[in-house]
């Protein structure tokens, strides 16, 4: 046997010392998210975790069982800074046993048959139990994917430093459908996108499914997101030709273990575009048997599929209207033809046009309020969370509450068109649990936007949220840093609604960045006080789509020749008289779409809360507040202290040199000037564009 050089153990040394620079780049990069699997820095508290996790137990062979033995594997690697072993019995006491009665007799020996028919196949439990005569750690699903959640939740106990005594964990996800919908093209590029070109990487499809994917798939698992519509909602053809199937294919076979079904976004005009028929009527039977052979077609190559999201007669894409039927007519065309292999239509209420109201914010309400009852049973109507579209700060879309007979599911955006894109920090779990939270009144007190969507409200099986992503080829994933937490949020979210915006920034603050009190206590004041900073500098008081077609900078000037409603002017309506848009009972009645007591509430401008003024009143400058002040006064002090606060940023992060890593330091602080500059150009530039209609100084 040759023995080994010096020269070669020096070359070996070189390549482990790479492995470990690559790892820790990555890490500081951020692509590692919150599953960084940080060693546990208390020494007492690593050693007691190392005695409460001594061996895993998995014998589940599936891919998703191999799966759930891996990521165990790995965290507890990465957090205890040793091995735990992976052992086919209970030897002794520490086990840490995963799995379903199905696939481990441990678990099936257990007796928790209604337990786990009470959490589902999502579901799972976390139990200390006896196994074998030796305390163990169970966690026990029903399904595969069930286990595979549970031990994310495992981990997540770990790495936020919660005791593993006494655990009695019960999960179940309170929707059924946890989405993300990805504005993705075929060309590479995301609509909306703020961090890069498309994840799919579509071109190396379907023979080289990019290793970026599978991370995705863990991330999202981890937080138990069940679904990606692929495409975009301005869908091309092609998506559904037999080309581009085989490359959805390739990526539903990466995301399936996981516990992720793939949709897709379905051009309305595909019979015509697509497969050359006359017409797209979808009343017409050779339309209708396109789809049924088109379902069938993309069944064979995706028998998991979860079906079709679709966007129509809606800022230029086509739709049933354009044949004179409904709303209901085109998604039920769709519908059954997937009816046959379990899949579903979503069908986006994102739909103005000009003819139905002057208000654009009417739109949506006018047309599918009359359509309550009339999709099928596999429809589910996907409703932006507020009736303009994705504003820093909206009432609630009123047509939740309003089709009681219909499902309907959220849309939230986690990337931040219109929120600072990629540039600025802004925690939206306090936005997005504001929307939840929302009393509708539709069925008496206490009818929450979330009781609606999950279906407790009016007894619908079928429910669900949509997530517009913000993923994209970045190393870190969202552009900033920051914007993972908006991912994390949302998926903990669309699993709980009831969780709390304070609890899942302190979850994500301790997987990311750590335990050190300075560092939690800083970046958890930035955090939660984020979104309101940004709403005093972009919307105050309810003043509303200030910007152009970038979404982006301040353009209060902005008259868009295309279409009113595409205008800034639109919205805001300054002169000399006044500023904001009426929509109480003398203006275009918008707050008749609410039921009593919001509409009563909102129609008066002594009982309509300040920060949703403008939204419904249209008022003089000289409007005294109930804060004090008139409102000219008032748009300045929210302008002045959204800036302020953005500046304040700046100097909070600035106190953490040193106490985090450089490079992730150095890339947040970044951002943050940038976004105290932004957050100063629109103070500027609307106090001076406003000032000339009112006459006032600032």
């Amino acid at each position: 046997m040759r023995t080994i050089s010096i020269p070669l153990i020096a070359v070996l040394a070189v390549a482990v010392l790479g492995v470990v620079a690559s790892v820790v780049a990555r890490a500081q990069a951020g692509s590692d998210l919150w599953l960084r699997y940080d060693p546990i820095a208390d020494e007492a508290a690593r050693s007691a975790y190392r005695r409460a996790v001594s061996a895993i137990v998995v014998p589940s062979d599936t891919p998703t069982g191999r799966i759930v033995k891996d990521e165990l594997l790995r965290g507890l690697r990465g957090l205890l800074g040793a091995e735990v072993p992976l052992t086919g019995a209970v030897t002794g006491a520490g086990a840490v046993i995963a799995g379903t009665p199905g696939t481990s007799p441990l678990v099936s020996a257990l007796g928790w048959t209604e337990a786990l028919d009470l959490a589902g196949d999502e579901g799972y439990l976390i139990r200390s139990a006896t196994v074998g005569g030796h305390a163990a750690t169970v966690i026990a699903s029903r399904g595969e994917a069930g286990a595979l959640y549970g031990a994310f939740h495992f981990l997540r106990l770990i790495q936020t430093k919660q005791p593993l005594r006494g655990l009695d964990i019960a999960e179940r996800p309170r929707l059924s459908l946890r989405l993300l919908n990805h504005w993705d093209n075929l060309d590479g590029t995301i609509e909306r996108g703020y961090a890069g070109a498309s994840l799919w990487n579509w071109a190396g499809l379907p023979e080289r499914p990019d290793p970026r994917i599978t991370e995705y798939a863990r991330a999202n698992a981890s937080i138990g997101i069940n679904g990606a519509v692929l495409n975009n909602v301005n869908a091309r053809p092609e998506s559904l030709s037999p080309a581009y199937l085989s490359k959805a294919a390739a990526i539903a076979g990466v995301l399936r273990p996981y516990g992720i079904r793939v949709y897709l976004s379905a051009n309305f005009a595909a019979p015509r575009t697509l497969g050359g028929l006359a017409t797209a009527d979808p009343l017409d039977s050779e339309v209708a048997r396109w789809w049924r052979a088109k379902a069938d077609e993309i069944y064979r190559a995706i028998p998991d599929f979860g079906g079709f999201l679709v966007k129509a007669n809606s800022e230029g894409q086509p739709g049933p209207q354009d044949y004179g039927r409904t709303h209901a007519d085109g998604a039920n065309v769709l519908a059954d033809a997937l009816a046959p292999h379990g899949g579903i239509v979503m069908w986006r209420a994102f739909v103005y046009s000009a003819d139905v109201d002057p208000d654009r914010v009417k739109r949506a309400y006018l047309e599918f309020v009359p359509l309550d009852g009339r999709f099928r049973d596999n429809v589910i109507v996907q409703v932006k969370n507020g009736p303009l579209d994705f504003q820093p700060r909206e009432p609630f879309s009123p047509l939740f509450g309003a089709m009681p007979r219909t499902p309907l599911m959220a849309e939230l955006q986690i990337t931040q068109e219109y929120l600072g894109h990629s540039n600025h920090l802004v925690y939206l779990a306090p936005m997005w649990k504001e929307f939840l939270d929302a009393d509708t009144y539709a069925a008496g007190p206490g009818s929450t936007v979330a009781k609606v969507i999950d279906g407790t409200l009016h007894g619908h099986r079928r429910t669900g949220m949509a997530g517009v992503a913000n993923t994209g080829r970045d190393a870190n994933w969202t552009g900033h840093l920051f914007g993972q937490a908006n991912w994390y949020a949302y998926g903990r979210l669309a699993w709980n609604t009831g969780l709390t915006a304070e609890g899942i920034a302190d979850e994500w603050i301790a997987m990311t960045w750590g335990h050190a009190p300075a560092v939690t206590s800083t970046i958890r004041s930035l955090m939660l006080g984020s979104r309101e900073t940004l709403v005093d500098y972009t919307m105050p008081l309810g003043l509303h789509h200030l910007i152009g077609g970038d979404h982006y900078a301040p353009m209060p000037e902005n008259d868009d020749p295309r279409r009113a409603d595409w205008s800034a002017i639109y919205y805001h309506r300054a002169d000399g008289a006044g500023i904001g848009f009426d929509r109480t009972t003398r203006g275009s009645n918008a707050v008749g779409q609410y039921r009593s007591p919001l509409r009563e509430r909102w129609n008066d401008p002594a009982t309509c809360p300040e920060n949703l003024l403008l939204w419904f009143h249209r008022l003089p400058w000289d409007h005294r507040l109930a804060s004090g002040g008139t409102l000219w006064d008032g748009l300045v002090r929210h302008y002045r202290r959204g800036a302020e606060e953005a500046a304040g940023m700046v100097t909070a992060w600035e106190s953490l040199r040193g106490k985090v890593d450089e490079p992730r330091f150095l890339a947040v602080l970044e951002k943050l000037h940038r976004q105290a500059a932004d957050a100063a150009a629109w103070r500027d530039k609307n106090l001076r564009y406003f000032q000339q209609f009112s006459g006032r100084t600032w």
